[in-house]
């Protein structure tokens, strides 16, 4: 005989469940992906961290996990004031 215990959480039908995620980065991400859209070869994107609105290493995983997701392959660089962003190639992905 099973003993029945309290339910510690609640439950919600699944049609009411989120099935999208829109992370606190989203917005720094797209925007930045989309800004990469327009950029010439050669070039990069120069951010200023105080724009990132979190930690140049959280963000540029969020990039890294949006950039795998859509196949853009990226690279990123950074110094004491501007994170730089700039599309690859994939054989040059790891420069």
């Amino acid at each position: 005989m099973a003993v029945k215990t309290k339910q510690r959480f609640a439950t919600v039908a699944q049609i009411d469940v989120p099935h999208g995620r829109n992370g606190k980065h989203k917005g720094i991400v797209s925007a930045i992906l989309a800004e990469l859209g327009d950029v010439k070869d050669g070039e990069a994107l120069k951010i200023a961290l105080t724009e990132l609105g979190d930690s140049k290493e959280n963000v540029r995983s969020a990039l890294n996990r949006a950039s795998h997701k859509l196949n853009r392959p990226l690279a990123t660089a950074a110094d004491a004031k501007f994170l730089y962003v700039w599309a690859t190639t994939s054989a040059s992905k790891r420069a």
